[in-house]
């Protein structure tokens, strides 16, 4: 028990240091616009990247952050997607962040939301004309992005998950082994979460769902990273088609510093060109 609070608080931690160090890194280029797409009563704030060298219908990556993260974090996308010519729309997950600008209640938390949420986004781009979609997810938006590949399946054309907190419903199983268990209000590091997030995801099991999506997939792991297992990727690894990639940068936590981040992006240039 001990052991997962303290795991729970490096994720927190790590997650709100990345947002953060976002924040004060990336700016806004000419070649951004505010985007708000909106899920029923749910309005979803993004910023789309488009390149200059974009085709009307072209590419469009969609860019999930993680727990307490925002949309700043997937501008660090925009040089190598730039290259290629892919549109890339960052966003915050309504709830997802005390700073979201979707909405900052994280008292609404919930995974369940969170890929509604991007579903809806994939469909809007779909709508817009763009069939070629790539879902790239962080951490908790690593879990979320493959839960949604696995339900839109063909409407997903690649995946990329990035450290993907596909752990994230046995480790809060551990804290609350019993659905009584579950507290009202749970606090970490000032993010308080209310109890749908916990009941939602009790009896959650994503690695018996995520190979349902039979796309190309690419995972970045750190073999330093203590939030994350390393035995989950892998078995992910085998759960999806073969010809996954799995790359694994050494002496990496969970969080990639600028030469790691660097790495990650080399990667997901050559998958995307493959």
């Amino acid at each position: 028990m001990k052991q997962f609070v303290i795991t729970s608080l490096l994720l927190l931690l790590t997650l709100i240091a990345v947002a953060q160090t976002g924040q004060q890194t990336a700016a806004s280029t000419p070649n951004t616009q505010e985007l708000w797409i909106e899920n029923g009563s749910r309005r979803i704030y993004g910023e789309l990247f488009t390149p200059q060298n974009a085709k009307k219908n072209g590419p469009v990556a969609i860019i999930a952050h993680g727990f307490n993260g925002t949309f700043d974090y997937g501008r660090n996308y925009y040089d190598v997607m730039g290259r290629l010519g892919y549109r890339c729309y960052t966003f915050d997950f309504p709830c997802g962040s005390v700073r979201s600008r979707s909405d900052n209640n994280t008292l609404n938390m919930s995974i369940l939301d969170e890929v509604s949420d991007l579903k809806a986004i994939v469909s809007f781009f779909r709508k817009q004309g763009h069939q070629h979609i790539v879902l790239i997810g962080e951490s908790q938006g690593g879990l979320v992005s493959a839960l949604t590949a696995a339900d839109l399946k063909e409407k997903v054309s690649q995946l990329v998950l990035v450290y993907p907190a596909l752990c994230i419903a046995d480790n809060w199983r551990q804290r609350y082994p019993r659905l009584e268990d579950i507290q009202d209000v749970t606090e970490l590091w000032g993010v308080k979460m209310g109890r749908r997030f916990f009941v939602e995801i009790h009896d959650m099991r994503p690695l018996d769902l995520i190979g349902q999506y039979r796309g190309s997939v690419m995972i970045v792991q750190g073999d330093a990273d203590r939030v994350v297992s390393m035995d989950d990727s892998r078995r992910a690894q085998q759960l999806y088609r073969s010809g996954t990639r799995l790359h694994i940068i050494p002496g990496a936590g969970h969080g990639f510093k600028p030469d790691e981040l660097k790495q990650e992006m080399k990667f997901l240039e050559q998958f995307l060109q493959e």
